[in-house]
């Protein structure tokens, strides 16, 4: 059992050092933390319920994990070839929408589940 758990626990390796890489070099990566670091204190500030909580990290985790995505996607395609290909802008914008898509969804879950909290306040 405990030699299971020292796997199981060795396979976050690989992942946790991505989530390094990508928070060293990425400036919207970096965005992306401020923000959740933002968000996280507002919701503490204001006691958000336990189902608001779920929304919030669901919509905080869709951007990180698209973001991530993302990043995955350019290096590999730069990897692939530095020249000017249609098919690898189109991989490269798709990508980027995908990131722009969840992180309006994000914004949308903040306006329902913040504004209604912050006019209460006014």
């Amino acid at each position: 059992m405990t030699r299971w758990l020292a796997s199981v626990l060795r396979s976050f390796g690989p992942a946790l050092a991505g989530v390094a890489w990508a928070l060293k070099t990425q400036r919207n990566l970096q965005v992306h933390l401020v923000a959740t670091v933002l968000v996280g204190g507002l919701g503490l500030w204001l006691q958000l319920a336990a189902w608001e909580w779920c929304v919030v990290l669901l919509a905080m985790g869709l951007v990180w994990v698209a973001e991530l995505l993302n990043t995955a996607l350019e290096v590999l395609a730069d990897r692939v070839s530095k020249e000017r290909e249609e098919p690898i802008r189109r991989v490269k914008d798709t990508a980027a929408a995908a990131v722009l898509m969840a992180a309006l969804t994000a914004l949308g879950v903040g306006l329902v589940v913040f504004l209604p909290k912050l006019w209460r306040l006014l």
